[in-house]
């Protein structure tokens, strides 16, 4: 049913217009339809509730479920305590697997693509077109819904001016709406299971099928893209890509594995099983740890001892190498 499962994520880096600068994206699973909620920074866990009872609470009531990654809002002690409460299950996407919330991402990707074309001479005026894009958004056809969010949601079609103008005498005949919905919502049920096959039909062509058992050795494929402390290496290319081996300490539902990680390990332990590779052997180990990660998710790179400094221009002003 509409707004049982959902997801949510934020939209960063955006220039401020009307001192707004993040964009809060709440969608709907099953309709498709989404909420987009202007923010500024600094929001707390407080500042976020307080929010979605405003801007969600207030039209559809508790959802079910909510997936999101893991940012600090939503792995927060008062986040968790809140719907824990109220019986609302919280799931976090894998660390570096942002497929598993991918219903959000796709979101965010049209958002900015309709915001951008709209306003690429005046960058800072986006604020202003988000009602009008987030009406954009749910009265757009879907594919995999073969209907508009707007339509999946409300059972009927968005209503344009001309259709508001007209006589009610001229609307009679109209089928029961809530037959109408009862039927639109099988549609909406079979296309989306029809669209989901065939995406799942097409991502199989590039996987192959593997598990591994609870106290295998697996390699941890980390990515490095966050690597900018120190500049030691110009080229992420010549980086380790496997990490490990590590035990398999348990395994999560049917595609995730708990990994047991080094106690200074700052990242979450449970990984896709794309991101990990079966250790075969004793031998052929890349590395024995993880690289260190400070609380914004950089690596943490230092050397083994510093021979010689010097000062060289950059920009005009002295840089210490």
């Amino acid at each position: 049913m509409a707004w049982t499962h959902i997801t949510m994520d934020f939209i960063e880096g955006l220039p401020k217009s009307s001192n707004k600068e993040v964009i809060w994206v709440i969608v709907d699973r099953f309709t498709k339809y989404a909420h987009f909620i202007a923010l500024s920074h600094p929001f707390t866990s407080e500042d976020i509730l307080e929010l979605f009872k405003t801007h969600f609470y207030k039209f559809h009531g508790l959802p079910l479920v909510i997936a999101s990654d893991r940012d600090r809002i939503f792995t927060s002690n008062l986040w968790k305590d809140i719907f824990a409460a109220t019986g609302v299950k919280l799931h976090f996407s894998g660390a570096y697997h942002p497929q598993t919330d991918g219903q959000s991402e796709r979101v965010n990707q049209c958002l900015e693509a309709y915001l951008r074309c709209l306003t690429y001479a005046r960058p800072t005026k986006w604020y202003s077109l988000l009602p009008q894009a987030e009406w954009w958004y749910n009265t757009n056809f879907h594919t995999s819904l073969n209907m508009t969010p707007y339509e999946a949601l409300y059972g009927q079609k968005p209503a344009l001016l001309e259709e508001s103008l007209l006589p009610a005498s001229m609307l009679e005949g109209v089928r029961n709406r809530n037959q109408e919905k009862a039927v639109l919502m099988d549609t909406v049920k079979a296309s989306l299971a029809k669209a989901q096959a065939r995406m799942k039909y097409y991502a199989d062509l590039h996987r192959s099928e593997r598990t591994l058992d609870v106290g295998d050795m697996a390699y941890l494929k980390f990515q490095l893209y966050r690597h900018n402390s120190l500049g030691l290496h110009n080229s992420l290319k010549l980086h380790s890509r496997y990490y490990g081996p590590f035990r398999v300490l348990e395994r999560i539902g049917q595609v995730a594995y708990k990994l047991l990680l080094p106690p200074i390990s700052q990242i979450h332990p449970v990984f896709h099983i794309s991101q990990l590779k079966k250790h075969l052997g004793p031998t052929a180990v890349p590395e024995q740890g993880l690289p260190l990660i400070d609380q914004h998710g950089n690596i943490l790179t230092a050397p083994a001892a510093v021979l010689e400094r010097r000062l060289i221009p950059r920009n005009n002003e002295p840089v210490v190498q």
